[in-house]
C-alpha cells in the first residue's frame, strides 16, 4: 500500500515539474509555474517520507527547519538584482547536497556495493564536486568577490584537461574494481579543483552560460545519483533539471553566436588594448537635454540591461516610461536574450516595477522598429547593441545577434563611463554621430530624467 502511495505521489510531482518548465517559457504564466513547482517538491518530500527506508524522522526534521529558514530569510533579504548570484548558490549548496550523499553511498558501502552502481556514484561525485565549487566561483564573479575578468595562462586548456582526464580515470578506476574506496579523496579532491579551473578561466559576459550549464551538471548529479538509491524522483528532478539547463546553454550560446567550447575554453572577455577609438571624442549630453528629446519623440525604445540591474534603477526607468505613455508617446522595452547575467533577469527587474508585459519584446521584433524609432533609451547595456557584432570580423563578438539601436534617429546612452563591457572591448556606438552619453549612476540619471518630464508636464 506504502510502496503504491510513494509512486503515485512521485508521479504527481513529476508531472507538476514537467507543467512548471512549460509555464516558465513565458513570464504570464511564471507566477503559476512556481507555484505548481513547489507544490511538486512538496509532493516530492512527503512520498520520500513515507518509504519505508525512513525509520527515524528527527533529523531530517532538523535539517528541514534549518533548510527552511535559511531560504526564507534568502528570499525576504536578497534582492532581486541579485537572483543570478542566489541562484548559483542555490547550484552550490545542491550539488554539495547531491556529492556528500554519494561520498556516504560509497563509504558506507565498503568496496562491496554494485559495479553498476560504485560507477554511476563516483560521476555523481565528480559531478557534484564541480559544480559546487564552480558555482561558488561564479557567485565571487557575479556578486564582486572575485574579478569578472578571465583569469589565463599559457596551456590552461591543456591543464584543465589534464586534471579533468586524472577525475575521469579515478572513475574508471572504481567501475573497474569497485573495492578501492581508498581513490575518493583523491577523486573529491579533483573534482573541487576542476569546478575552479574551470569557471576561473571564463569572464563576465559567459556568466549566464556557466549558471545554466552547472545548473545542468547538478541535475544530471542529482539523477545520477536517483540510479545509484533507486529514487525515482531524483532521476525525473535530475533529468528535468540536467535537460532544461543543457538546452538552455545552446539557447544562450546561439544568442551570442558562440559555441561551447569557445565559452568554456575561449577566454572570451579578456580585456584588450585600448584602439583609437578611446581618443577619439564622444558627444556628451545632459538630463534636462535627455528629457526635451525624449518629451519631443514620438517612438522610443528603451534597452535595459545589468547597469539599470546593478543600480536597481528600475521603478525609476518604469516612470519614466509611464510619463511618455502618458503623453501619448509610443514606448517598447526591447530585451535582449542574454542580457543582464542570466535569461530572463530584465524581464524579472521590469515585472517588479509593474511594467506591463506588452511592452517588452524580443530582439527579433523591435530590430525592424529601430528604424521608425526616434529616440532609444540605453540604460546599462553594452556588448548586445555594439554594431561592431555585425561589420568587424577581428572583433571577438562578431556575429553575436545585436539589438540594432544605430539604425535610429537619436540614441541616448545611459553609462558611469566609456569602459568596456563584458566582452572586453569598446563599443562603436558611443561614437556615432547620433550617439549622445550620459554620464552617470543609471538610477541617478533616470530619477533625474523622470524629475524633468515631470516638470515639464506640470508647466504644460
Amino acid at each position: 500500500m506504502t510502496t503504491w502511495v510513494v509512486g503515485l505521489l512521485y508521479v504527481a510531482a513529476g508531472g507538476c515539474f514537467v507543467l512548471a518548465l512549460k509555464w516558465l517559457t513565458h513570464p504570464a504564466t511564471a507566477r503559476r509555474a512556481v507555484r505548481v513547482g513547489e507544490a511538486g517538491m512538496l509532493l516530492a518530500v512527503v512520498g520520500t517520507l513515507l518509504k519505508e527506508q525512513i525509520v527515524d524522522v528527527r533529523w531530517i526534521a532538523i535539517a528541514v527547519v534549518v533548510g527552511a529558514t535559511i531560504g526564507a530569510l534568502i528570499a525576504v533579504f536578497v534582492p532581486l538584482t541579485a537572483m543570478p548570484q542566489r541562484i548559483a548558490l542555490s547550484h552550490a549548496f545542491g550539488a554539495l547536497a547531491a556529492a556528500l550523499v554519494g561520498i556516504a553511498e560509497l563509504d558506507l558501502g565498503d568496496g562491496g556495493l554494485a559495479r553498476f552502481a560504485t560507477t554511476v556514484l563516483a560521476a555523481e561525485i565528480l559531478l557534484g564536486c564541480l559544480t559546487f565549487t564552480g558555482s561558488l566561483v561564479a557567485f565571487g564573479k557575479l556578486q564582486g568577490f572575485v574579478r569578472d575578468r578571465p583569469l589565463t595562462f599559457p596551456e590552461q586548456n591543456v591543464v584543465n584537461g589534464v586534471v579533468l582526464a586524472a577525475g575521469v580515470a579515478i572513475v574508471v578506476v572504481l567501475a573497474l574494481d569497485p573495492t578501492r574506496v581508498s581513490v575518493l579523496p583523491w577523486l573529491v579532491a579533483i573534482g573541487l579543483a576542476f569546478g575552479v579551473m574551470m569557471v576561473m578561466r571564463i569572464g563576465g559576459a559567459d556568466m549566464p552560460v556557466v549558471i545554466s550549464l552547472l545548473n545542468s551538471f547538478a541535475g544530471l548529479s542529482g539523477a545520477a545519483l536517483g540510479f545509484a538509491i533507486a529514487n525515482p524522483i531524483l532521476i525525473i528532478a535530475g533529468a528535468l533539471d540536467g535537460s532544461s539547463g543543457f538546452l538552455l546553454s545552446i539557447f544562450m550560446c546561439r544568442a551570442m553566436n558562440r559555441t561551447f567550447t569557445n565559452v568554456i575554453f575561449g577566454g572570451f572577455g579578456a580585456e584588450q588594448t585600448a584602439s583609437g577609438d578611446a581618443q577619439r571624442p564622444v558627444r556628451v549630453t545632459s538630463v534636462e537635454e535627455a528629457a526635451m528629446l525624449l518629451d519631443s519623440a514620438s517612438f522610443v525604445v528603451i534597452v535595459p540591461g545589468y547597469g539599470m540591474a546593478a543600480a536597481q534603477a528600475q521603478h525609476k526607468v518604469a516612470e519614466i516610461a509611464n510619463l511618455l505613455i502618458a503623453r501619448g508617446v509610443e514606448v517598447r522595452f526591447a530585451i535582449h536574450p542574454v542580457a543582464g547575467r542570466m535569461p530572463g533577469h530584465m524581464n524579472v527587474l521590469l515585472a517588479e516595477a509593474n511594467v506591463p508585459y506588452d511592452l517588452l519584446v524580443d530582439l527579433e521584433q523591435i530590430n525592424p522598429e529601430f528604424e521608425r524609432t526616434d529616440v532609444v533609451l540605453v540604460i546599462g547595456a553594452n556588448d548586445t547593441v555594439n554594431p561592431a557584432a555585425r561589420h568587424d570580423r577581428q572583433s571577438p563578438i562578431f556575429g553575436m545577434p545585436i539589438l540594432d539601436v544605430d539604425h535610429a534617429r537619436s540614441v541616448i546612452v545611459v553609462k558611469r563611463s566609456l569602459r568596456s563591457g563584458f566582452s572586453g572591448i569598446e563599443n562603436q556606438l558611443f561614437f556615432l554621430p547620433q550617439t549622445m552619453m550620459l554620464f552617470g549612476d543609471a538610477r541617478e540619471v533616470a530619477a533625474g530624467v523622470a524629475l524633468e518630464l515631470s516638470t515639464q508636464r506640470s508647466a504644460v
